[in-house]
C-alpha cells in the first residue's frame, strides 16, 4: 500500500517569534557575566600609598575582569549543551515519526483482522463490514495497547469508537484507577518545570487544532479520507490543552475492496517523558560539566590573575618606594610567561636601582671632584686680594686661578660626556668596524704627533688574518683607543715606544687590541681602580689636566657593545716592570648575527 504522511507546514513568524523569546531570555542570563568594557579609572598620583591603591583597586573592581572572562569562555560550551539538551526539536521530530510509523503498522494489523472476521460476503459477492463484530473485535485488539481506534464504514459514518463499549446512545464506560491508587497524584515539580519548558519551546502553532466532535465522520479527518481511498495517512494535531494527538489511518479491506477506514490515535505522553528523561539526563551532564568547569576556570584564572595581582602590587610599592628598597615576588619557578614576566620585571627592578645608585653615586663623585678645585680657586682668590701683595706672588695666585678654571672647565666637559653617554650608546647605530683600518689610521696619526710632542714612537702590528670586521661603532672605538694611548703618552717617558697591535682569539673568538708603554707600570693594587670614576694618578706635572672619567667611559663604551678592557703591567725575566699593557677585546661583527 502506498503511504501518504500529511503533515502541517509551520509558519515561519511564530517560530521565529518563539525562537527569539528563549534567546533573549539566554543572553540576558549570560549577559550578567560580561565584564564592563568601559571603566574609567583615576590616574594614582604619586602621593597615593600602596595601602591606597590596593584599596582603590579593590573597590573599583569587586569581582577579577579576567577571572569574569575566562569563566565567561568556559562556560559558553556549557550554556550551549544546556541550550540543546532543552531544544530537542529534531529529536522530537523523529520520535514523532517512530510513532505514527507504529501508529501505522498497529492498524494494518488491525484492519486485516477486521477484513478477515468482521467482513459478511465472499470472493464473488459484494463484501460489508459486519458491525457488530468489527466492534467487538476492535475493542479486543485495541484496548490493551491503550490506543484508540475509531472506525469508518465506506460511507464516512463511525461504526465504532474503542473508548465506548458500543456505538453512540448507548452505556458509556470510563475505565478508573485501580482501588490502590490515589484519585489525584502530584506532579512532581521536576515534571511541571520540564513541562513549562516543553511549553515554552513547543511548536504548536505548526500543526492544525484538534477538535473532538459529538458525532464525528471522516470529513473530519482528512487522512480517513485519504485511507477510503486506499492509502495510509497520518496526522499531527495539538489539542487545546497544549497534548499533541497522533493519528494514523489504514484502509480496511477484503479481497481490494475497500469497506472502511480504521483511525487509531494517540497522545504525545511517551514523547513528552522521552523527551523529559532525555532533558534530565542531558542537564545532569551539563551540570554536572558546569560544576566542574566553574571550579577548573577559577583555579586557572587563579593561577592567573593572583601573580598578576601581586606583580602590579609590588610594581607600586617599587614606584612609591622612597628609602627602602622593595622586592618583586619570585614567580620565575612558574615555568611560564608569568614567570618569564615576573624575571623580566625582577631584572628591570634591579636594573632602575642600579642606575639609581649609580645617579646618586654619580652626583656625589661630581659634588667631591667640583669641590676641589673651588676650593683652591677661592683660596687663591682671597690671597690675590689681600692689599700689599707684592706683583710676583699675585701672578703666581693668578695662575693658580687659571689653572683651576681650566680644571673646573674641563671636569666639567667630561662629566657632561659621561652622562650623555648611556642615551648616545643606545642611540648609536651599530654596523661592521673596519678594526684594522681604524688601528691604522689612528696609530699613523700618532706616530706623528706623539714622536714631535713627545719625543715618543708609535708602532702598529698585525697578529690576525683578515676580515676586520668588529660589532660596534666605529666613533666610540676610536675614543677608546685615543683616551688608552694618551694616557700612555701621558706615562711614557722621552724616548720610549708605544705599540699597538691588532690579534684574534682562535675559533672566530673577538679581537684582542693590546696596547703598551714603557712607563712605569700601574700598582698592582689598582688594575682596577683606575676603571673607576674620578680615579687619577698621574705624574705631577699632568696633574689637573684629566678629570679621572677617561678609563670609566672606555669600560662603559666596551661593556655595551659586549666587549671588555683590562689592565696589566709587562714584567722582564727578573721581575722588573717594563710598562702597563691595556688588553681591549672587541666582538667581531660575524658572531654577533
Amino acid at each position: 500500500m502506498a503511504l501518504d504522511i500529511d503533515t502541517a507546514t509551520p509558519e515561519p513568524g511564530g517560530r521565529r517569534t518563539a525562537q527569539k523569546s528563549f534567546g533573549s531570555r539566554l543572553a540576558a542570563a549570560l549577559g550578567g557575566l560580561m565584564p564592563a568594557r568601559r571603566r574609567m579609572h583615576a590616574p594614582a598620583t604619586a602621593a597615593e600609598s600602596p595601602s591606597l591603591l590596593r584599596r582603590r583597586r579593590s573597590s573599583a573592581r569587586r569581582y577579577s575582569p579576567l577571572t569574569r572572562r575566562i569563566l565567561l569562555l568556559n562556560i559558553v560550551p556549557v550554556a550551549l549543551l544546556t541550550l540543546g539538551a532543552v531544544y530537542l526539536s529534531d529529536y522530537e521530530d523523529e520520535l514523532i515519526d517512530a510513532e505514527l510509523a507504529s501508529l501505522l503498522v498497529q492498524g494494518e494489523m488491525v484492519a486485516a483482522g477486521i477484513g478477515e472476521v468482521a467482513v459478511v460476503g465472499g470472493e464473488a459477492t459484494v463484501n460489508r463490514l459486519d458491525a457488530d463484530a468489527a466492534r467487538q473485535l476492535l475493542t479486543r485488539l485495541v484496548r490493551p495497547t491503550g490506543v484508540r481506534a475509531r472506525l469508518f464504514t465506506e460511507t464516512g459514518d463511525l461504526v465504532g469508537d474503542s473508548n465506548f463499549l458500543s456505538e453512540a446512545g448507548r452505556i458509556h464506560s470510563v475505565p478508573l484507577p485501580p482501588p490502590e491508587a490515589p484519585a489525584v497524584v502530584e506532579i512532581a515539580v521536576a515534571d511541571r518545570v520540564s513541562d513549562w519548558i516543553a511549553r515554552q519551546l513547543s511548536r504548536a502553532d505548526r500543526f492544525p487544532e484538534y477538535v473532538e466532535r459529538a458525532t464525528p465522520s471522516v470529513r473530519d479527518y482528512p487522512e480517513a479520507t485519504s485511507a477510503l481511498r486506499g492509502f495510509n495517512a497520518s496526522a499531527v494535531r495539538m489539542a487545546p490543552d497544549g497534548r499533541m494527538i497522533l493519528s494514523a489511518a489504514v484502509p480496511v479491506q477484503r479481497y481490494k475492496q475497500v469497506l472502511g477506514a480504521l483511525i487509531l490515535t494517540r497522545d504525545n505522553r511517551a514523547i513528552a517523558a522521552s523527551l523529559r528523561q532525555v532533558r534530565y539526563d542531558m542537564l545532569t551532564i551539563a551540570a554536572a560539566a558546569l560544576g566542574i568547569t566553574v571550579l577548573l576556570s577559577l583555579y586557572l584564572a587563579g593561577t592567573i590573575t593572583q601573580p598578576i595581582v601581586r606583580l602590579a602590587r609590588a610594581a607600586d610599592e617599587v614606584r612609591l618606594a622612597r628609602e627602602s628598597r622593595p622586592e618583586i615576588p619570585n614567580l620565575g619557578k612558574r615555568g611560564d610567561e608569568i614567570g618569564d614576566l615576573n624575571d623580566a620585571l625582577r631584572s628591570m627592578t634591579d636594573a632602575l636601582w642600579q642606575r639609581i645608585n649609580t645617579i646618586e653615586s654619580f652626583a656625589a663623585d661630581v659634588a667631591h671632584e667640583l669641590k676641589n678645585p673651588l676650593t683652591s680657586l677661592r683660596s687663591a682668590i682671597e690671597m690675590a686680594a689681600r692689599p700689599g701683595l707684592d706683583a710676583e706672588r699675585r701672578d703666581k695666585l693668578m695662575t693658580i686661578v687659571m689653572d683651576d678654571i681650566n680644571r673646573l672647565n674641563r671636569l666639567i666637559s667630561d662629566i657632561s660626556d659621561a652622562s650623555r653617554l648611556d642615551a648616545e650608546l643606545m642611540r648609536g647605530e651599530v654596523k661592521p668596524v673596519d678594526l684594522h683600518g681604524l688601528l691604522a689610521d689612528m696609530a699613523g696619526h700618532y706616530a706623528i704627533s706623539a714622536a714631535k710632542k713627545h719625543d715618543v714612537e708609535v708602532q702598529f702590528r698585525v697578529a690576525a688574518n683578515p676580515p676586520f670586521a668588529a660589532h660596534g661603532h666605529d666613533g666610540r672605538y676610536g675614543q677608546v683607543f685615543r683616551n688608552v694611548i694618551d694616557n700612555a703618552l701621558s706615562f711614557g717617558p722621552a724616548g720610549s715606544r708605544i705599540v699597538v697591535e691588532l690579534g684574534r682569539e682562535p675559533r672566530g673568538g673577538p679581537f684582542v687590541v693590546t696596547i703598551d708603554d714603557e712607563g712605569p707600570g700601574i700598582p698592582e693594587e689598582n688594575l682596577e681602580s683606575i676603571f673607576e670614576r674620578f680615579y687619577s694618578e698621574r705624574p705631577i706635572e699632568h696633574f689637573g689636566q684629566h678629570s679621572g672619567l677617561g678609563l670609566s667611559i672606555c669600560r662603559q663604551i666596551m661593556e655595551t657593545y659586549g666587549g671588555s678592557i683590562a689592565a696589566s703591567n709587562r714584567h722582564a725575566p727578573d721581575g722588573k716592570v717594563l710598562g702597563a699593557r691595556f688588553t681591549i677585546r672587541v666582538p667581531a661583527a660575524n658572531a654577533r648575527k
